[in-house]
């Protein structure tokens, strides 16, 4: 199959770049390197640095590199930033989506596997979170995704050849087994990354944003997978997706861990001392996240290899030991 990876360059896209190369698939890479690195695309891919919002110069790629499926990973996915800045995640994420669907629309690509976020669900009323929860984000990340899931809604209903799948993430961490693929953000928000960091001694402590939360430690608690889990998960629901259908999966292992329990993990398979402190609540980080799985492994057979979090977090550190300045090492 001929697939066009929208945000290929980033820490998701190249994974999956490199795993439907592994799997025989034809791979084109469009992304702008904003916070993407051109070190992280697998050389097997063509590679066009094209912005979402360049609708024509995308439909000119997916026609002519002859398109059957699109993987859109391309977004801006920091909880804070979003708060901070919401114009620009409804920019980026959901008019960039549009463009990129009027560019599937000229040149006639039918099919879309989607990057969304479990913030699509906002505080959830229960736990594990069923696909058939409320969607009611509490950021505007979660909104400028619940926004994108509507339209292709719509855009399914108007085009009943048009098809898509929407992955709902819970927490990526990890890095390719062989070492070759690793986490570099500019800035770096997320957890775990940030973990490693301290214990490599390039970053003085961490921050842990608030310790009064409504759960047993008093921190956040979320669904970690590791992104070589997540990326079998995006082939899986490419292969299994029909013209006109439309489907939801969330992608999480099912099983929660604190900030404070991700830490002493990070302590131990690290074998560093991590220093840490507390700081404020985050503004727009529900307490609670964690996936109901169970639906996209009964219809697509999804089992994650790593169930673990110190397994996911051993991955990282294999990366970061060997590129302690990420992409740039």
């Amino acid at each position: 199959m001929n697939v066009l990876v929208a945000g290929g360059a980033g820490y998701i896209g190249s994974h999956a770049v490199k795993m439907l190369l592994e799997a025989g698939h034809r791979v084109a890479v469009v992304d702008n390197l904003f916070r993407g690195h051109g070190e992280a695309v697998d050389r097997r891919a063509s590679f066009h640095e094209i912005d979402l919002a360049e609708t024509h110069p995308l439909a000119d790629v997916l026609a002519r590199e002859k398109i059957d499926c699109v993987m859109h990973f391309a977004a801006l996915a920091y909880v804070g930033e979003s708060v901070a800045d919401p114009l620009a995640y409804y920019e980026n994420n959901t008019a960039g989506t549009i463009s990129l669907l009027q560019a599937m629309n000229t040149a006639g690509v039918k099919r879309l596997v989607f990057s969304s976020t479990a913030a699509v669900y906002g505080e959830p009323e229960t736990t594990p979170i069923p696909e058939t929860a409320r969607l009611e984000p509490v950021n505007p990340y979660g909104w400028s995704k619940r926004c994108v899931e509507q339209i292709l809604h719509d855009c399914a209903a108007s085009d009943r050849d048009f098809s898509f799948v929407s992955l709902r993430y819970f927490n990526v961490a990890g890095a390719a087994a062989d070492g070759s693929l690793g986490e570099d953000h500019d800035p770096e928000t997320h957890l775990i990354p940030i973990l490693l960091l301290a214990a490599l001694g390039r970053r003085e402590k961490v921050t842990l944003f608030g310790n009064d939360y409504p759960t047993p430690d008093g921190t956040c608690i979320r669904d970690y997978i590791h992104v070589e889990d997540l990326c079998a998960a995006h082939l899986s629901a490419m292969n299994a997706l029909r013209l006109g259908e439309r489907r939801f999966y969330n992608l999480g292992i099912g099983k929660g861990y604190s900030v404070n329990e991700v830490v002493e993990l990070a302590r131990r398979v690290t074998g560093r001392k991590i220093p840490v402190e507390y700081g404020p609540r985050r503004e727009g980080d529900p307490a609670v996240l964690l996936a109901d799985a169970s639906k996209i492994r009964s219809e697509l057979g999804w089992t994650p290899r790593y169930a673990d979090l110190d397994a996911i977090i051993a991955t990282a550190w294999k990366w970061f030991k060997a590129h302690p300045g990420g992409y740039e090492t």
